[in-house]
């Protein structure tokens, strides 16, 4: 470029720019365009700066602090169940506890069922235990109202029982105390609670029950159990009723307070909290009375030992994550058809599952044991087990019975199974002076 061009191009530029800083309209267009700038600059890196504070997630991340760990853990809950059941009825009564209502056909023929699944380790504040339907054995109550007395979310019927009295015929123990023993050394489930932490077992009930004195020792055959053979020693405390039965023919019951004999009769005889009454062969009564004092030994299998709670029923439908219904062995044969069922098992992630079946209607003709069991395994159940059916069969979920249960409400039964929520952070008193 020669120097004429280069002095034109340069008083061209000092004219622009005398003009443009001479007009002031174009000096405020200039000034706004800078302050929009730099307020536009500011949102921007505060919108940067704030974006983990505003931002929402539909799956929060577990952090430290508790209520969002429980929120986690719910959403997971809830999104798991309905991609499970998916087209299913799904509800949820409480956190960690859902409740699934569906049809499932076999052989072309429809069967209603109701599930329920739980887990304690979304919801700490389940609990899980048998109830009683009274003060003692010889007692009977629907699921509705034994539901309703301990104030539970979820109630099932539990184990089998004598329909005349309601005295359970299988293994109970409640909070670490033995209410009765079990039968055949049918299947039971154990439940366990540690360290603020609820898990479950499954196996045969078996106890080893003896009678120490000084120069003998007696095997006990069953505690709260109606006698089978003449030949049976048993074992009665004050939750059997108020008096003992009476006893065998040619045998003597022998009543035991503080470890020590303080009555031998062949008829009844009164039993007051803390004491009980051995009802034995006279041969074996007579090997032990001399001595006076007695002492109790009793043992349950390693697999079940320390467990809070036991509920004894049967037989099994699934043993280590394979189809196993042992009815035989168990002698439950005649309940091997199809009928109403009701069953519980639990995975090995803490899931408790409970299913009801209702049978016996056009429109539900229920499930045999093999089929029962083959649900099971479907559900995930790494064991599961059978609880009484038929007439008995009753499921309670937040005030209502949710299955077709014989008379609207199930039979009057001997005890349940309950889960309810409790406030884990409110001390319990048991008693006061």
């Amino acid at each position: 470029m020669n120097i004429k061009a280069q002095n034109f191009y340069n008083q061209a530029y000092d004219i622009y720019v005398y003009n443009y800083l001479s007009d002031k309209n174009k000096q405020n267009c200039r000034i706004n365009f800078i302050i929009g700038a730099c307020v536009v600059g500011v949102i921007a890196l505060s919108l940067v700066i704030s974006k983990p504070i505003f931002a929402f997630n539909n799956s929060p991340q577990i952090k430290n602090d508790t209520g969002q760990k429980e929120i986690y853990l719910q959403k997971n809950f809830e999104e798991n169940i309905k991609n499970k059941y998916s087209g299913a009825y799904v509800a949820f009564p409480t956190d960690g506890i859902a409740h699934i209502k569906l049809v499932k056909y076999i052989n072309s023929r429809p069967i209603k069922i109701n599930v329920v699944e739980l887990n304690t380790n979304v919801n700490p504040n389940l609990q899980i235990k048998p109830a009683m339907a009274g003060y003692s054995l010889n007692s009977k109550s629907t699921v509705r109202k034994i539901a309703n007395q301990k104030g539970s979310i979820v109630a099932i019927n539990g184990g089998f029982f004598k329909p005349q009295t309601g005295v359970p015929l299988g293994a109970l123990v409640i909070d670490g105390k033995i209410l009765t023993g079990p039968i055949y050394n049918r299947v039971g489930i154990a439940i366990f609670e540690e360290d603020n932490k609820t898990y479950y077992k499954m196996d045969n009930i078996v106890f080893d029950i003896k009678a120490h004195t000084k120069n003998h020792t007696i095997k006990i055959d069953n505690i709260n159990q109606p006698r089978m053979l003449a030949s049976n020693t048993l074992l009665y405390t004050s939750i059997w009723g108020k008096v003992s039965p009476t006893a065998p023919k040619g045998g003597y019951n022998v009543l035991v307070s503080g470890n020590i004999i303080k009555k031998i009769s062949a008829n009844p005889i009164e039993i007051s909290k803390d004491e009980y009454v051995i009802s034995a062969p006279i041969n074996l009564v007579k090997q032990f009375a001399k001595d006076k004092e007695i002492y109790l030994d009793i043992k349950l299998n390693k697999t079940l030992e320390n467990a809070k709670h036991i509920l004894g029923a049967g037989p099994y439908l699934v043993k280590d994550s394979k189809l196993y219904v042992d009815y035989k062995t168990q002698k439950l044969e005649a309940i091997s058809g199809k009928n109403p069922r009701s069953a519980i098992g639990y995975k090995d992630d803490g899931t408790l599952i409970i299913v009801s079946v209702d049978g016996r209607e056009q429109s539900s003709v229920g499930m045999t044991l093999f089929e029962l069991g083959k649900f099971m395994l479907k559900l995930g159940c790494t064991n599961a087990m059978n609880f009484d059916g038929g007439s008995s069969s009753a499921l309670y979920v937040k005030g209502k019975i949710v299955n077709s249960a014989y008379n609207k409400e199930g039979v009057a039964v001997s005890n349940a199974l309950v889960i309810n929520e409790v406030d884990s952070s409110l001390y319990q008193i048991s008693s006061i002076d």
